[in-house]
């Protein structure tokens, strides 16, 4: 009886064991992969949310403009002079830094 209860207890502690090398691969993947991805996501979001009239955006579609006006939601922004386009802020792909080379040159 008494070799029972101990073989049942050896194949519960085998069976943590196993379990070690998945939880450490969670670990890795979270450190290196999950977790700088969230902080360039938050990054981004902070980016888009600081836009203003007067800044230099890339769509991400790959459309360069200075923004003219700015909503909730929305952005417009001046692609060639006198043409502007409607764009959502979502697609927003980066603010470029002011002085660069101006979209509308």
């Amino acid at each position: 009886m008494l070799d029972f209860l101990a073989a049942g207890s050896g194949s519960a502690g085998q069976g943590l064991i196993g379990f070690v090398p998945i939880i450490g691969m969670v670990l890795i993947f979270w450190f290196l992969i999950i977790r700088p991805q969230m902080k360039q996501q938050k990054a981004h979001r902070a980016k888009i949310g600081a836009v203003k009239r007067g800044d230099q955006i890339v769509t991400s579609g790959g459309i360069m403009g200075k923004v003219t006006k700015v909503d909730d939601d929305f952005v417009e922004a001046e692609i060639a002079q006198g043409v502007k386009v409607k764009v959502v802020k979502t697609m927003i792909g980066d603010v470029l830094a002011p002085g660069g080379t101006p979209a509308n040159d």
